[in-house]
């Protein structure tokens, strides 16, 4: 997957003409509201009407108000607030053939030709499906007299760019999705709180935070907070874990700490696909070892509230860069997803990053987490070796045992990128 940066020359007057539509759909995140106000924006400045699409692919079938003229004016005061304010909803018509051919009469008669969507890969992968059967849906509306033919002939085309709104992280191909440094501060804001009564009281906090399918939010608030333990679907624990889970919590406890934080995705699985749940671990603590155990499930508490300010630039940017990939677009021209790659908007193809983003989910439920572990991208591996250097490296002793080559490949200087030195050579590590 490769981008050619592309030069916006004339941008005040290629959208003379053309009419773009920007929906939100799935699940809400934190900065959908500032890429919305920035696809208004940038799109009146080129000379485009845009329009609204209220309650997402809902709002797209049943046509009517929820497909409304978007104005300068209509899109203030919309940056720094959370969640959409033009509405999400799961919309079952949209998946059936009889509703694409609603939404695409709806789009014809409004003489839209250009779609940006906002949400995740099921919502994404939906709008290149719709696009893929454009001709065909258009063919059908002449032919039951849904549109005329001058109609069709003006919208011969539907142009496609995504981009993804998740707090999960879980799309491949971008290194953040809108919404997820937003939660990771919602989470962060509650662990830290969490913290200070666990240490008063000498107690154990299980944190069970989102992430059915991806262990992103666990594993960079477990790498946050100094957590204990992190448990994520990508890379399961080994079997006897629960042993060294508590062998872990009694010698933190043996040297001083007063308090444990073990952090659960709500997708965590053993090696052999069974849950591992919140309730599990603490039923598993306070048995073994008797500590005072509480399970903190954050839920929906990470979507809401008012999104940080690299939610917010982040949302604006890849706006900005949606607008310009939609009105440059030709019939030839595949969907994009416009993503984050190294500070900078970049234009992948769509359905590429949505069929990684796939294998990931099928690596896990094969059985083959290594592979999963790489689909996700190297900055995810990177955390997680971070996490397992800083989490589970053991303290000097009193007899340091010196290794002259280190057996555990995380310190291999060709393998994982740290530089090899002597200090490296007195750290025992045990996963």
């Amino acid at each position: 997957m490769s981008q050619t940066p592309v030069k916006h020359e004339h941008a005040d007057t290629m959208g003379i003409g053309k009419a773009i539509a920007v929906l939100t759909s799935g699940g809400d995140a934190q900065g959908m509201n500032a890429a919305v106000r920035a696809v208004v924006r940038v799109g009146i400045y080129t000379g485009a009407k845009v329009f609204f699409v209220h309650e997402g692919y809902q709002g797209l079938v049943d046509g009517g108000d929820n497909i409304r003229e978007a104005t300068w004016e209509s899109v203030s005061m919309m940056l720094q607030l959370g969640g959409t304010v033009i509405g999400s909803a799961r919309c079952q018509d949209f998946r059936t053939r009889e509703g694409r051919l609603k939404a695409a009469r709806n789009l014809v008669k409004r003489g839209i030709t250009n779609l940006c969507v906002i949400g995740g890969d099921g919502s994404l992968t939906g709008a290149d499906t719709f696009r893929a059967e454009w001709t065909s849906l258009l063919q059908d509306l002449i032919k039951t007299g849904g549109i005329t033919t001058e109609e069709a002939n003006r919208s011969s085309f539907l142009n496609i760019v995504g981009m993804v709104g998740s707090i999960d992280n879980d799309f491949c191909g971008t290194d953040m999705t809108i919404g997820t440094d937003s939660a990771l501060h919602r989470i962060m804001e509650i662990v830290d709180a969490i913290t200070t009564t666990a240490q008063s009281h000498q107690r154990t906090f299980v944190l069970e935070v989102m992430g059915r399918h991806c262990g992103y939010l666990a594993l960079v608030t477990a790498l946050a907070s100094g957590a204990d333990w992190v448990f994520i679907p990508e890379s399961p624990p080994e079997d006897g874990w629960e042993d060294h889970l508590c062998r872990r919590l009694t010698e933190t406890r043996t040297r001083g700490s007063r308090l444990n934080i073990i952090i659960v995705a709500e997708g965590a699985i053993d090696k052999h696909g069974k849950a591992i749940t919140s309730e599990d671990i603490k039923t598993l603590v306070v048995k073994r070892l008797g500590y005072d155990t509480r399970v903190t499930i954050l839920g929906h508490v990470q979507r809401g509230g008012t999104p940080s300010a690299f939610d917010r630039i982040l949302g604006s940017r890849m706006g900005v860069e949606a607008v310009m990939a939609l009105l440059e677009g030709t019939p030839d021209t595949p969907a994009c997803v416009v993503s984050l790659s190294g500070n900078q908007a970049i234009r992948l193809p769509l359905m590429e990053c949505v069929q990684v983003t796939k294998d990931v989910t099928t690596a896990m439920n094969e059985g083959r987490f290594d592979e999963a572990l790489k689909l996700r991208g190297r900055s995810f591996q990177n955390n997680w070796n971070v996490y397992k250097i800083l989490a589970h490296v053991r303290p000097p002793t009193a007899k340091v045992r010196h290794h002259s080559r280190m057996s555990f490949d995380l310190f291999h200087p060709l393998q994982r990128g740290y530089r090899y030195t002597s200090r490296m050579k007195s750290l025992e590590v045990y996963v």
